[in-house]
């Protein structure tokens, strides 16, 4: 499992932020599977995190599983230690997020083997104009309003064709949708951010989102981007850690 190294320890340490990079003391470990949810991937995904982060995923999956959903499917948090993850998932260096899939289909448990074989459906069209019908249902509606109703979270990231879809259904309540936002990708899985633990003084928390459901003009200009020209792409390159984090890094 990629990430397996040993955390370090001692107690909650987080340094960094989600721009940044950063690193983290005193993670502990996802369980593989447990009461409505299992871990995918388990071969190139790391299942590490702040205890905050991981007591949140597991609440998560319970509260999934009262609802009638099916198990959740959850890939990277971070690595044992934080710092650099394979496909430079910055923001996924400090313990505070996860990868949890949208696809709420109903399905029976997943084998060991298909666990590290299974591939996240897209909801959304290639156009990228629309949700998958045969994919979106009410219980995707249901998933994204128990993730951002979890205790700490600082905000939710999904395809802005999901956020739309939200917009366009979601009635009554909405003041959830503030936390469900727009970002490239993440049309198969939700990428979940918790705002930095009380305490962690070397955590740097990201600006809130800003007020309202965020059905606006600000959605309408991710749609505005499909009909721009392409840009050619500039290829990234993920910021060092933070000096600080030297010695959690050293060996781990």
């Amino acid at each position: 499992m990629a990430g397996a190294a040993a955390p370090a320890p001692g107690p909650l340490h987080i340094i960094g932020g989600p721009k940044t990079g950063g690193c983290i003391a005193g993670a502990v470990s996802l369980p593989p599977d447990g009461p409505g949810f299992e871990t995918i991937h388990l071969d190139r995904s790391a299942f590490w995190g702040a205890p905050q982060t991981i007591a949140r995923l597991q609440l998560f999956g319970r509260e999934a599983q009262a609802a009638g959903l099916p198990p959740l499917l959850i890939e990277d948090i971070s690595r044992a230690r934080g710092g650099p993850m394979p496909g430079g998932h910055v923001s996924h260096q400090i313990g505070l997020d996860a990868d949890v899939g949208l696809d709420m289909r109903p399905r029976p448990p997943l084998t060991e083997a298909q666990r590290n074989t299974v591939e996240l459906d897209s909801l959304v069209r290639a156009d990228g104009r629309g949700v998958q019908p045969a994919l979106w249902s009410p219980r995707v509606v249901t998933l994204l309003h128990l993730a951002a109703s979890l205790p700490g979270v600082d905000r939710i990231l999904v395809n802005p064709t999901i956020k739309q879809q939200l917009c366009r259904e979601v009635t009554g309540d909405r003041a959830w949708l503030r936390l469900i936002r727009p970002w490239y990708g993440h049309a198969a899985h939700m990428h979940i951010r918790f705002r930095c633990p009380a305490g962690q003084v070397d955590c740097v928390q990201a600006a809130p989102p800003p007020q309202g459901d965020g059905c606006d003009a600000t959605l309408q200009w991710w749609f505005d981007q499909l009909d721009a020209p392409v840009r050619p792409s500039v290829p990234h390159r993920p910021p060092p850690p933070p000096a600080a984090c030297k010695a959690i890094l050293a060996s781990g």
